[in-house]
């Protein structure tokens, strides 16, 4: 495991947001991450909102971010609920998943492609790319 893994594995720590927050990422302390967790080339810039579930052997890459499509409104008045990530999902370099009301699905080993921008839920074993994303393909 890497130092960057690790520290995410210890955010509950205060020091170790800390060593997360030089590095740009910001991953809240009581976000749940399932087993095998990967975050790739130091996750710089990657930002996930605080109601979010983060499934097993999830792969994330930098510059993603996870969070409101209503970000100008104050938070009680937002009607996003939260974010999932299924297990063996891969969210690729700056990818955007942004919930704008309910719970945001991504499902299990679904890829969100570089620079997409996600608003909807997805099935599982999917490939989303695009702005707005849509479907462009089903893994094999």
């Amino acid at each position: 495991m890497d130092v960057i893994n690790h520290l995410v594995s210890l955010r509950r720590h205060r020091w170790a947001q800390q060593l997360l927050a030089l590095q740009c990422v910001e991953i809240p302390a009581h976000v749940k991450i399932g087993d095998g967790f990967r975050l790739l080339h130091r996750g710089f810039g990657t930002v996930v909102h605080p109601d979010t579930v983060i499934g097993d052997n999830v792969t994330v890459f930098h510059g993603v971010t996870l969070g409101r499509a209503d970000a100008w409104k104050p938070k009680v008045d937002s009607l996003m609920e939260g974010i999932e990530i299924g297990d063996e999902a891969v969210l690729c370099a700056g990818a955007k998943i942004l919930c704008k009301d309910g719970i945001l699905r991504v499902g299990r080993g679904t890829v969100v492609a570089a620079n997409a921008v996600l608003t909807q839920s997805t099935g599982e074993d999917e490939v989303w790319a695009g702005i707005p994303a849509r479907k462009v393909a089903h893994r094999a």
